[in-house]
């Protein structure tokens, strides 16, 4: 799963719970001690800070359904950068005011997961991220979809949302503010990901009018809901809005960037070569994958995964006797126009009868299936040939989660990555996983939100393989299809580390795929560039995934005929999105309690 700043932000977001909250001593109680209730002070300190985290992010809170502050966005200064990051450090202090020896073992594994978003939200913050939110898959640029993703239900919704794009004008402003600083103090993003927003936002502001993003919303508003009135005088204010005040703060923005933060802005593509990026890249690498492994440790996972997936390749190739080495394989598959649609709506419709075909085939490996329902979409035009394949954004209540395809140049996406990116985005990866956390019950709300991505992106890459499982891989090209996508994964732990941590450079990153996976070449691009504007994120689908296999692995040998794979999926996913280590500690339990049953 891909995901954007925002996307993945409501995708697969890791709510860390870091709004301020009014002091107080969770342990002030006055009771005897015999009679104190350790729970429910732990479970009022979870209330409380769910409540900071919804007033603190008013555009979550919406998409959580909450719309007391549906008028209302973040600010992306600095100084709430600082706010919020204090806000973090006072969740943590009365967070461990709690004695959690004393609370129910349920409560436990919260504390746990809540501890474990707050270390990590500080953690982020030690570092100056603000300066490194420029990024040409999504961000200051993207704004717009944000409202094409929130859900309507009466007329304020639509006037709330032209409020927020007023306060997105200060937005875009502090953006210019916080890039000059940056330029100024060594903490650039590299020139490749400046010229990709560059275009992006040159896109918006040399639009026609009609055709600008911002205005979709209001062009689409539901008639049922607004009189034609109200909706005529909605287009013409937010029409007004972005003459007057989105598109001059763009093109202001815009200048920056082309005349003195491009120029100025580092030519290296590695995080390493901004102060402190060493540090920072080996903080990630921990974030991402939820564990101690290094980035040398990483990479050589990563060159491992390579050699065992080509074994696998090569048994295709020999399956349907091609006559050539591995490379004419590959060139075959990435120019053979059999492989390819010449057209969007076909390889639209393709995704659409993928998905169907999946559905009816889940109940053999699952026993526990997700109430929300999804569908499939384009990635907007406006994007699209700047991001990868596909991603996912997550339900909400009133609307589907959505699995996003890439429609940009159709003659450049194969026919066999269709199936496994299908099983990866919807079901049984993104959609089924996060919906099934979403509707946990008996939870705290924060954990419903929780997205850890080693486990979210290990489970989206692990449930590639199940397509085995459902045949849809007969197709001895679909089963190369899988494989390349297992490839991908593995290949991004070397690209990842060797481009932000080594001295790797683009074009190394870019052989590397070519030599060993059928993804075209615009597809390989746009995920190295992908990797060198959002460094470690890559790093947590292949160390998730082989977690997870390596627990199914253990589960089916120790337990013998006591196994059934629709009770590991259970057990795997019935808390929510976990860190691997704790998810290894329940599925080793699991284990001894079948063993013993």
């Amino acid at each position: 799963m891909n995901i954007n700043t925002l996307s993945i932000s409501l995708s697969v977001l890791i709510i860390s719970s870091c709004a301020s909250v009014e002091t107080q001593n969770y342990q002030d109680v006055n009771l005897a001690p015999a009679k104190i209730d350790y729970d429910g002070i732990f479970e009022k300190y979870l209330e409380d800070d769910w409540e900071k985290t919804l007033s603190e992010n008013p555009l979550f809170a919406t998409y959580t359904g909450d719309k007391r502050l549906n008028n209302k966005i973040n600010s992306n200064s600095i100084e709430q950068f600082i706010v919020d990051k204090r806000s973090s450090e006072e969740s943590l202090r009365l967070l461990r005011e709690i004695d959690s020896s004393k609370l129910s073992e349920e409560n436990q594994l919260n504390y746990k997961l809540k501890e474990f978003g707050l270390l990590n939200s500080i953690g982020t913050q030690n570092f100056p991220t603000y300066y490194l939110r420029l990024n040409q898959r999504g961000g200051i640029q993207s704004f717009y979809e944000t409202g094409n993703r929130l859900v309507y239900t009466n007329k304020q919704d639509y006037y709330d949302w032209l409020e927020r794009l007023n306060q997105f004008v200060n937005n875009i402003n502090n953006f210019l503010e916080i890039n000059k600083e940056g330029l100024e103090t060594g903490h650039t993003q590299p020139k490749l990901v400046t010229r990709g927003v560059i275009s992006q936002i040159e896109s918006i502001t040399s639009s026609d009018i009609e055709s600008n993003p911002y205005l979709k919303v209001f062009l689409e508003a539901d008639e049922n809901i607004l009189t034609t009135s109200e909706k005529a005088d909605l287009i013409s204010d937010a029409k007004k809005l972005i003459e007057n005040k989105i598109n001059p703060a763009y093109v202001e923005l815009n200048n920056f960037l082309k005349n003195e933060y491009l120029p100025n802005s580092r030519n290296s593509i590695g995080i390493k070569d901004i102060p402190n990026g060493k540090d920072y890249y080996e903080f990630l690498a921990k974030f991402y994958t939820t564990t101690n492994l290094t980035p040398e440790e990483i990479h050589e996972i990563g060159l491992k995964e390579i050699k065992r997936i080509r074994s696998e390749m090569d048994e295709i190739i020999q399956k349907v006797n091609w006559d050539g080495d591995f490379n004419s394989f590959l060139n075959y598959l990435r120019t053979s126009p059999r492989f390819y649609y010449d057209n969007s709506e076909d390889l639209f419709n393709a995704y659409l009868i993928m998905s169907k075909t999946i559905d009816p085939l889940l109940p053999k490996i699952f026993k526990t299936f997700p109430r929300a329902p999804y569908g499939v979409i384009a990635i907007p035009d406006e994007t699209a040939p700047f991001t990868t394949t596909a991603y996912y954004n997550s339900p909400s209540p009133g609307r589907p989660g959505y699995f996003y395809a890439n429609l940009y140049k159709p003659e450049s996406r194969p026919k066999y990555e269709i199936p496994v990116l299908t099983v990866h985005e919807a079901v049984p990866g993104h959609h089924f996983q996060i919906s099934i956390a979403q509707e946990l019950e008996n939870v705290p709300t924060f954990r419903k939100y929780q997205g850890i991505t080693a486990f979210v992106e290990g489970w989206g890459l692990y449930s590639e393989e199940l397509g085995e499982y459902m045949n849809i891989y007969d197709d001895p090209y679909d089963k190369f299809g899988q494989l390349t996508y297992d490839m991908w994964r593995a290949i991004r732990l070397v690209v990842d580390t060797g481009m932000h941590y080594m001295d790797w450079s683009r074009d190394d990153a870019i052989n590397l795929f070519l030599e060993n996976s059928a993804k075209s070449k615009l597809d390989i691009e746009n995920e190295v560039d992908r990797y060198i504007a959002w460094p470690g994120q890559a790093l947590a689908y292949k160390i998730g995934q082989l977690k997870i296999l390596e627990l199914r692995n253990k589960s089916e040998e120790l337990l013998g005929d006591k196994y059934d794979i629709k009770d590991f999926h259970y057990e795997v996913l019935k808390r929510g999105s976990l860190p691997l280590e704790l998810l290894e500690f329940y599925i080793n339990e699991w284990i001894e309690e079948t063993l013993n049953s």
